[in-house]
């Protein structure tokens, strides 16, 4: 009997070395596969312009012309996750990445029936099929439950539920649970109602027969099925179901947002792999100023001025609230999509308040200085004020508040032309670099390129005390 017992303790020490042995092999050759041939979950998302407030102000296609918009971890709310995981792998929490049970009972149908009655795909291999889409064969099969398990490895469960909300179909050019939410029901998935959110739920495994806003009353149909199925599982509150059951579907194919063009495309360019890109913009001040510069176009074209820009920043924080870059950004006769805000365009009058500062820093006169308003030729520069009157001995301060050209052309003679083009160039005009010496006195008075987003940041720094700041 010893022996016996003996014998069995070799066999199970020799078996359990074996298993070790093989399971240690297993993994040896897994990571070895997985190191060589790597998963790749990049993916081209569309471009997203978030508002101050988090609202959506501009969207862009991807880099492959699909709308497949980027959701965040916190826009997967708990009724959205428990519906799709009720609705698609319940046990996802917990297998590897595949269900063996699942499997096998599949495998049992199909071998009965003669063809193929039942899947067991779980969300993993559902995710992969979406990243790396083969024909459906046994040999891709093994393949998918190696990719299933790489993904299970690389990616946290939330992560990949994330991955796989973000690449669903739902027909056309429209993939992802966000992007159907933004275009179908003009609204953001943590807004969605139970009733639309099981209707997204059902249409990926019919994205060409459920077609929203096209088959709404079938949709409705299969939505209350799966409500039905909802409350037999007492997934969700009785009266939260019922109330969803008895509510319209009504989606339909809205516009993309397509709000703040010329900001929308600078930082889209300047951030060209950032699926979701959060300005510093006020909505309620952008459709203010988008209003107020288009009544301001309207009336200026009798001057035969077509167009108008305007940035708004604020001077204490240096956030860009408003970003106008013209007033029609559909009007292509007049430009309109040319950003006014970076155009390089003559300043006018607008340098004078540096000068005068510069003047004032170097001792050279006070507000109450008197400057002298009469024609004056300096060398063969002669220039005159816009009135074409002259007021003779005037305050500095007068000469500022009036704009006055003379008095600040015989300022910038005594200050110095260098002085004012080095001024600028430290406070990053870039145009006045490339034109510093070509510039002469009547820069003063316009006679140089610059754009509103460097006018806007000197202004800024003049009200934060003389600081300029980027």
């Amino acid at each position: 009997m010893l022996v016996i017992e003996k014998g069995k303790i070799i066999v199970q020490r020799i078996w359990k070395s074996r298993l070790a042995k093989t399971s240690i092999g297993a993994l040896l050759i897994f990571f070895s596969l997985d190191f060589f041939f790597p998963i790749h979950t990049d993916v081209s998302y569309s471009t997203i312009i978030t508002a101050r407030d988090g609202s959506i102000l501009h969207t862009f296609l991807s880099r492959d012309d699909k709308w497949r918009m980027y959701a965040e971890l916190p826009e997967i709310t708990p009724t959205l996750r428990d519906a799709i995981l009720f609705k698609e792998d319940k046990y996802f929490r917990f297998h590897p990445g595949f269900n063996p049970v699942a499997m096998v009972r599949a495998a049992a149908r199909n071998l009965l029936t003669g063809r193929r009655t039942s899947g067991a795909s779980t969300i993993t291999m559902q995710t992969v099929r979406l990243l790396e889409p083969r024909d459906r064969t046994y040999g891709n099969k093994f393949i998918e439950l190696f990719r299933a398990l790489q993904l299970e490895v690389h990616y946290s469960k939330d992560a990949i539920l994330q991955l796989y909300l973000n690449l669903i179909p739902y027909g056309g050019n429209i993939e992802g649970l966000k992007s159907a939410s933004l275009l179908y029901f003009g609204k953001p998935p943590v807004l969605l109602s139970l009733a639309e959110l099981t209707a997204l739920t059902i249409i990926p495994n019919r994205p060409s027969s459920l077609r929203l806003g096209v088959r709404n009353a079938l949709i409705v149909q299969e939505r209350n099925r799966w409500l039905a199925r909802f409350r037999r599982a007492q997934l969700f509150d009785d009266a939260a179901i019922t109330d969803a059951e008895s509510e319209p579907l009504n989606a339909y194919r809205r516009d993309a947002p397509q709000l703040a063009p010329h900001l929308s495309r600078r930082l889209r360019a300047e951030n060209p792999n950032t699926p979701i890109i959060h300005s510093t913009l006020n909505p309620t001040a952008q459709a203010t100023t988008e209003r107020l510069v288009q009544h301001y176009a309207d009336r200026i074209k009798a001057y035969n001025i077509h167009n108008s820009a305007v940035l708004i920043v604020d001077n204490l924080s240096r956030e860009v609230v408003a970003y106008v870059g013209s007033s029609d950004f559909g009007n292509v006769f007049d430009g309109g999509q040319v950003d006014g805000i970076r155009a390089v365009r003559s300043p006018g009058s607008a340098l004078k308040p540096l000068l005068y500062g510069l003047a004032f820093d170097a001792g050279i006169i006070t507000p109450k200085t008197k400057l002298a308003d009469v024609p004056t030729n300096f060398g063969s520069y002669e220039p005159d004020n816009y009135d074409r009157r002259f007021n003779g001995p005037v305050t500095a301060e007068f000469a500022l508040a009036n704009s006055l050209n003379i008095p600040a052309v015989a300022l910038l003679n005594e200050v110095g032309t260098p002085t004012l083009v080095s001024t600028l160039q430290k406070a990053g005009f870039t145009a006045i670099k490339k034109q510093a010496k070509e510039l002469g006195l009547s820069m003063i008075l316009g006679g140089c390129g610059v754009t509103l987003e460097e006018m806007t940041r000197l202004y800024a720094g003049l009200a934060n005390g003389g600081r300029w700041g980027s």
